[in-house]
Parts: structure tokens; C-alpha cells; sequence
């Protein structure tokens, strides 16, 4: 009998939790998850350029389409846990215009259905601070209530990432429900800003992580498409804006990207060269065949001086020299687009549109500096048609190490509920 019963405590420890996950972008909360040994089953998004980051870095398991158009029996049965960040741009304190209307609001809905079907164990939801506040307080009840009414414990808590060993300053509210009658388990504070005041309690834990601590190292480096090595380490997507001024240089004439594009393709068709050929030209990865495409408004036009160096290389006329190469001292429009970075505090919160200038004044954060301040890994490789398509995936994501530690106390929890089960 004891030795059945060892066996199959062994067993439990080793058989892997699985999850599900909605609304994953690029998988910062599925990475932590993984991180903390958690198997991913199925995982959907409706961004095909989160979905092509998440793909290189996880597997194909995920599902590129809108969630409220997939059927809960097209889903993997039996998850332990469902996890998802659902949209939050109607909830977020940084939308002025947020209402408790918003149909993005409601996207929680899929979720509740998701887990209403599938019955795991536990669900994790990840939102911005925004939602404890949206009409007064009515929205969060509203979504306590709905979780409580098939079967679960619920409880949130509002997590600064700071506070768990990431070098970002990001306040995001976590939802944890469980239907296993447990109570639920939030990380313990492991990091706190540096403080005279020596109590017991500030004594045990570390400093936050600054923004020179982890990106530090890049500061000098230049902006390329090209994986190169820095500090011992390897470094892909260091790649991002350099109007980093309240006045920026813009094109005087208005340009239609789809003409430019049917233009440019008419051209380089004549000219007999593939968009392979044009990268390779200029020395791109994967940028120059967005001059070429003009699909889901993902193509771009190119700035002044690659015009000119397509012209001699396709041969075109002048048709649209004027309107693409005249440029004019444009104002920046947003206070915030100014903001510098911090740098001997944890960063401020990366947001999905532009992000912050470098202490250095001659560049935004790259790519790689913002999935960094998200605890990404060095060798998680972001794909996107643009820079600020990787920047959007890497400001909707969840801090990998953030999720980690929240996925270790459910992790712990399922396991000694499961424990005691056996014996």
C-alpha cells in the first residue's frame, strides 16, 4: 500500500500541469508559466505578428483567429489552469476615453466561457491597474461576481512588478480563482526601493533591479537587425526609433502608402529583382519587403534616403520623388512621447505604443532593451512587419518572471491539494 502510494505522489510531482491560454500576444505570461513547469496545450491570438513571435519561441499549438468565433470543443480538454491577459485597452487609466461600455471590456466574457466549459482547476487573469476603478468599482465587481458564479474562489491583488525582481516600475492587477476550496496564494514582495527606515521586514528583501542594471550594457551598441554579441551575451532585435526630439523631420506632402506600394512593385517587377535581392542590397533583414506589401496596413514607405538608392537600383521615374523625399520640421504631438527613461530607478511601464527615450538622447529603447525590462530571455526572438510591432507585443506582455513566480504558488497549491488526495 505505502509503496503504491509513493508511486504515485512520484507521479503527480512529475506529470506536468497543463494550461490553456487566451488573448496570449507574444507569451510573456506563457512563458513564465512554462518557466515554472507548466505545459502549454493550446494557446489563441487574434495579432498575426504576436502570433508569429509566439510560434518561433513556443511551438505551433497556438491559434491565430478571434476567440469569440472559436467553439470551446475546437479547445484541448482537462487544463489544470487557464491563464490570459485579456484586452485591456478599454480599462487602462491612460485611455481617457475608457467607458464601461467599451466592448473590449467584455472580452473577459470569452474567458468565463473558456473556463465555464473547461473547468480547470485554477485561471489566471492579468489586467492594468485601470480596471479597479472603471465606473467606480461596478466593473470589478461585475467580474469577481461572474467568476464566483461558476464554482470558483476568487481573489486580486494589485502586483508592481518592481516588487519581484523586475527592473520596470509596472502595477498590473492579477485575478486568481481556484474551485479546489483553497485559499489563493499571491507571490511574496522579494524587492523593494532602497530605504533608510531598517525594519525586520525591509531588511529581507532585495533592491529593486534600476534600469542601468539591465540594459546598462547596450547603451552604446547601435541599432541593427543583425544578431551581434555584448557582455557575454547574444543579442537579437536591438532594433528602434531615433526621433527622440520634440520637432521630428515629416514628409510636407501627403503619400498613400497602397499608390507608393503598386508603384514600387510595378518597378522592381520591370526591374527583374526579388524583395530578397532588395534586402540584401541594403543590408536589411525582412524590412525592405514592406516597402512591397500593402496588406492588413503593414507595409511602409521608405524614408529619403532609401528612395533614392531604389531608384537606382529599380530604375524608376519621378513620379513620386516631390512627395516622398520633401520633408519639413514637424512638432511631436504627445507630452509623453518625450519621456526619458529612468535609469537609476526601475524603468517607468513600457505601453504597447511608443517607448521611452534613452538616457543617451540619441534613440528610443530598443526592442531588445524593452523585452529585457519585461524579463525576457536573450535568445526569445520577437518577429513583426515593423519595430513597433515588436514594441507592441513586448508593452501588451505580461513580465515572464512576474508570472513565474504567480505560476509557482498555483503550481504549489494544485500539487499539495493533489498530495493530500493521496494520502
Amino acid at each position: 500500500y505505502y509503496h503504491i502510494k509513493s508511486l504515485m505522489i512520484r507521479n503527480m510531482k512529475k506529470k506536468p500541469l497543463k494550461i490553456i491560454s487566451l488573448f496570449a500576444g507574444a507569451g510573456g505570461m506563457d512563458l513564465g508559466f512554462k518557466n515554472a513547469g507548466f505545459d502549454i496545450m493550446w494557446a489563441n491570438d487574434f495579432d498575426p505578428d504576436s502570433v508569429k513571435t509566439y510560434r518561433r519561441n513556443f511551438g505551433d499549438h497556438i491559434v491565430l483567429g478571434d476567440i469569440e468565433k472559436i467553439r470551446t470543443n475546437n479547445m484541448p480538454d482537462n487544463p489544470d489552469v487557464v491563464i490570459g491577459g485579456f484586452p485591456c485597452q478599454g480599462f487602462s487609466i491612460a485611455n481617457l476615453g475608457r467607458s464601461v461600455d467599451d466592448s473590449r471590456n467584455k472580452l473577459y466574457k470569452q474567458m468565463l466561457r473558456v473556463i465555464r466549459v473547461k473547468k480547470p482547476k485554477y485561471f489566471v487573469a492579468e489586467n492594468v491597474a485601470g480596471i479597479l476603478t472603471l465606473g467606480k468599482g461596478a466593473v470589478m465587481q461585475k467580474i469577481i461576481k461572474d467568476f464566483k458564479s461558476i464554482g470558483y474562489k476568487v481573489d486580486y491583488k494589485l502586483l508592481n512588478a518592481a516588487d519581484y525582481g523586475v527592473p520596470q516600475a509596472r502595477r498590473r492587477v492579477f485575478i486568481i480563482g481556484n474551485r479546489l476550496g483553497l485559499d489563493n496564494q499571491f507571490p511574496k514582495q522579494t524587492h523593494q526601493t532602497p530605504s533608510t527606515k531598517k525594519t525586520l521586514f525591509n531588511d529581507m528583501l532585495e533592491k529593486h533591479i534600476t534600469t542601468k542594471e539591465a540594459i546598462g550594457f547596450l547603451s552604446k551598441a547601435p541599432l541593427t537587425n543583425k544578431v551581434f554579441y555584448s557582455n557575454n551575451r547574444v543579442i537579437h532585435n536591438h532594433v528602434g526609433d531615433t526621433n527622440v526630439h520634440d520637432e521630428f523631420w515629416g514628409r510636407k506632402y501627403p503619400v498613400d502608402q497602397f499608390d507608393i506600394c503598386d508603384y514600387l512593385k510595378k518597378w522592381r517587377k520591370k526591374a527583374g529583382i526579388s524583395t530578397k535581392k532588395v534586402d540584401e542590397h541594403f543590408g536589411y533583414a525582412h524590412t525592405a519587403g514592406h516597402w512591397f506589401r500593402k496588406d492588413n496596413n503593414s507595409g511602409s514607405i521608405p524614408n529619403p534616403d532609401d528612395w533614392r538608392g531604389l531608384k537606382k537600383l529599380l530604375g524608376f521615374d519621378n513620379k513620386y520623388d516631390k512627395q516622398v523625399t520633401t520633408l519639413v520640421k514637424k512638432k511631436i504631438q504627445f507630452e509623453q512621447s518625450l519621456r526619458i527613461s529612468n535609469w537609476n530607478t526601475p524603468s517607468d511601464t513600457l505601453t504597447a505604443t511608443s517607448p521611452e527615450i534613452h538616457v543617451n538622447l540619441k534613440r528610443r529603447l530598443s526592442v531588445r532593451e524593452c523585452a529585457i525590462l519585461q524579463t525576457f530571455p536573450d535568445d526569445f526572438v520577437f518577429e513583426g512587419a515593423t519595430f513597433r510591432s515588436m514594441h507592441k507585443q513586448i508593452g501588451n506582455a505580461v513580465p515572464v518572471l512576474l508570472a513565474e513566480k504567480v505560476a509557482k504558488e498555483i503550481k504549489k497549491m494544485i500539487e499539495s491539494k493533489s498530495l493530500r488526495r493521496a494520502a
